[in-house]
């Protein structure tokens, strides 16, 4: 299992958001000057991360993104399984037809406890506690906020 930019560049779009609540709305640009990531490309993740219900958009001329939760309301889970669907160590994990050997694997449930050890880890941190853990090391908001 290994997390894309989709998933990071995801949640850096949240922290973001999250540094600036209260603010006006964010616009993509200012996004994407912040965090060093094509508008082009954020315009594709926000999509994604609205669909979920994560931020919300504001139309018009003082438009632009929200948070749609509360910071300690959003799980890393929910924000990777947005962008990355369901988490699995290995395929078989999601699929009983994936392997013919499913029914009588003896590694499959290792591999299914492994994978559900790391959701449940994911499901217990929220936004508001990476959003400390920056806070508590005196990172600014230009930090590359990799997971």
């Amino acid at each position: 299992m290994k997390i894309s930019t989709k998933g990071r560049y995801g949640l850096r779009i949240l922290i973001d958001l999250a540094h600036h609540e209260g603010d006006k709305p964010r616009l993509i640009r200012d996004i994407a000057q912040s965090q060093q990531i094509s508008e082009k490309y954020i315009s594709r993740l926000v999509i994604d991360l609205r669909k979920a219900h994560l931020i919300r958009s504001v139309r018009g001329v003082n438009g632009g993104f929200h948070l749609a939760k509360k910071p300690e309301e959003i799980t890393l889970l929910e924000v990777v399984e947005t962008m990355e669907g369901p988490i699995g160590v290995v395929d078989c994990v999601h699929t009983h037809n994936h392997c013919v050997r499913h029914s009588s694997c003896g590694a499959r449930t290792i591999w299914q406890k492994l994978n559900e050890n790391i959701r449940n880890m994911m499901a217990e941190i929220t936004l508001q506690e990476i959003l400390d853990a920056y806070d508590r090391s005196g990172h600014t908001e230009n930090t590359d906020y990799c997971i």
